[in-house]
């Protein structure tokens, strides 16, 4: 699915920036060499950032116990 129509992201994009540390949109898109443009897509692209970075702290909390 693409998350941004300016600089053509995908969903998948987004998650694989953020299992690989991106905190936000902002620095997703810098991962990817891109920049916000018209901005319509960053509460989408930082809640899949969010969800992407929830389920790896769940994965490492599993395995840390």
């Amino acid at each position: 699915m693409i998350v941004c129509v300016c600089n053509a992201i995908r969903e998948d994009d987004i998650r694989a920036a953020a299992r690989c540390g991106a905190p936000c949109a902002v620095s997703a898109y810098r991962s990817i060499d891109c920049e916000v443009q018209c901005g319509h897509c960053v509460p989408y692209a930082d809640e899949l950032i969010a969800k992407e970075r929830a389920a790896l702290l769940a994965v490492c909390s599993k395995h840390a116990a």
